[in-house]
Formats: structure tokens, sequence, C-alpha cells
């Protein structure tokens, strides 16, 4: 795709291959609702239950978390199960409160048995108006999958997202996607975008075989609360700080061509309250700004369908 917004249905790439051009020096002039000049969204990982643990019949435990997993194959890691825990039974409800004090709604990029773990939490994010994002039925890479071994994952995690929130995922991004991801997703029929690309400002559509394409919305992999880990961010207030420079200037270059923001948070990451409060200070900054359409993905992929479709 290239250039003006008259052309955003043309020139779509195919999935899988690389393009490296994009729209070019010239993005399309996207019209947000009510002239907003930055539609921002955020995505909230919640995945408590679905990550990698001897007890879900893995060789080991996770070891991406608060501290280094003592943990060797195939112990368990009680330390990091409870950290993971922390997210279903206090975190989630610490983050419901703050996103109902703001007025905003938000993307669960959740995992079908986290959801499963906790079924009243599960029905209180859709009941709050949040959406459900599909992150697959567990937290694994799905580049390590069969096509049909990921085939029956995408089938199983929606049937048990929409038998547990009563909604069926309209959206989806699974980690670590592979080769056949995006056109195993067009293939079910029931999406309406995926968001396993980190390349773009804005939405895009891809070619998915046999006549069919799908909306591909971005995510990011910086303006996210996982460098608490990586320690880029030591504290709340150097998160908040990126989170305010990067608005900035993606609001600043909105006047001209208005853009997407993306803000990543993990429900066991932020949900503790040291982390929380760049989460509630970010929301408040937001909040006296002029022309921001804070969204959800599926609420950004139904206006990018309908007026760019």
């Amino acid at each position: 795709m290239r250039g003006t917004t008259q052309e955003l249905t043309s020139g779509v790439a195919s999935a899988g291959s690389r393009d490296f051009v994009g729209y070019g020096m010239n993005p399309p002039k996207v019209k947000w609702p009510g002239g907003a000049r930055l539609a921002l969204t955020i995505a909230v990982n919640y995945e408590a239950g679905g990550e990698r643990s001897v007890i879900n019949g893995d060789a080991g435990p996770e070891t991406y978390g608060e501290f280094a997993s003592y943990g060797t194959p195939p112990m368990r890691d009680l330390g990091i199960e409870s950290v993971f825990e922390y997210e279903t039974r206090a975190a989630v409800w610490r983050l419901l409160e703050l996103f109902d004090r703001f007025g905003v709604k938000v993307t669960f990029f959740a995992t079908a048995k986290t959801l499963e773990a906790n079924r009243e939490a599960a029905r209180e994010i859709v009941g709050r108006g949040h959406e459900v994002c599909s992150h697959g039925l567990r937290w694994v890479e799905h580049y390590t999958l069969t096509k049909e071994e990921e085939r029956k994952v995408i089938s199983d995690a929606v049937k048990s997202i929409t038998e547990t929130t009563g909604k069926r995922p309209l959206g989806w991004y699974c980690r670590e996607p592979s080769e056949n991801t995006i056109e195993l997703i067009s293939e079910e029929g029931g999406f309406l975008y995926d968001s396993d690309v980190y390349n773009d400002d804005l939405p895009y559509f891809v070619k998915c075989g046999k006549g069919r394409r799908l909306l591909l919305i971005p995510y990011t992999p910086d303006v996210n609360d996982f460098h608490y880990f990586s320690n880029r961010f030591a504290n709340s207030e150097e998160f908040f700080g990126y989170l305010r420079d990067s608005f900035d200037i993606l609001y600043g270059e909105g006047a001209k061509h208005p853009k997407l923001m993306n803000v990543g948070i993990h429900v066991r990451i932020s949900g503790r309250p040291g982390r929380t409060k760049a989460v509630e200070k970010f929301l408040r900054y937001v909040s006296k700004k002029k022309d921001v359409w804070v969204a959800r993905r599926v609420d950004v992929a139904n206006w990018w369908i309908k007026k760019y479709g």
C-alpha cells in the first residue's frame, strides 16, 4: 500500500512477504472518529495459567518473570507460579478499577486457559466493556507447531474463549507466530484482525490467498512494560516518561497525518501497585489532551474496515 487515503485498498502485500516501504514518505491522511489526531489503544496481556509449567505438561517452568527461575527440568518453580497467580487473584481487579475510574476501554490479550482459571474475572472483563483478543490457547511459541497443530490450537482457543466469556474473539495475537499463522487466522474466517506485527504506526491489509485478505493492526515492542524485566525501566517514573514521550511525538505528527499509538502492559507486571502508578499517570495525562480517540483494537478494526476496506 502506498500514499493516500484513496490508495488504502490497493497494492496490498501478500502475507509472508517482506515489505520495507509500507506507506512511505506520504502516509495516508486517516480520519479517525471525531476528527481525532491520534488513536490510542491499550493492550493488556493476561497470561496466568497459560504460561510454561511442569504441571501444564511442559519440560520445565517459565523462566521470564520477577526473578530468575530456580526450577530446572522437570522441576516446578513454585515462586514463578505464585507470581503468575498474582495477576488473576489481585492485579486484574486493580487494573479494572483503574480503567473504570478513567472511563477507558481496553483490549485484553488473554490466553484461553487464563480466562478459564478465573471465570469471574473473565466475565467482569467483558461485562465492563473491554475486548478479549485471543492470545492463543496457552502462551506458547506457535512457530514450534505443525500447521495442523496450530489450526487446532486456534480452533480450541476460539471455542474456549467463547464459552468462558460469552463472546467470540475477533482479534488474534499469539506472541510468536509461525509462517502459517496469518493464513490460518484468515482461513478460520471469524477474525477481523491479527496483531502479530510491529512494523507500522497504522493498520494495513495483507492478502492471504484464495481471494482472502486480513487486516493487521501493528502492536508495540517498545512502549511495553515487559521492559521492567529487562531493566530498561527501573521504576514507574521511567515507564511513564517513555509513555508520555511516545504519545507526544505521535500526537504531534497526528496534526498532519493522524496515527495509531499502541501501549502494551501485562496484568502481572503493571498490576503491581508501584507500577500501576505509571499507567494511572499516563491515563491522567492523556485525559487532558484534545482530539484523542481511546479505543479497543476491535473498534480500530471495525473503523478501518468500514472506512478503508
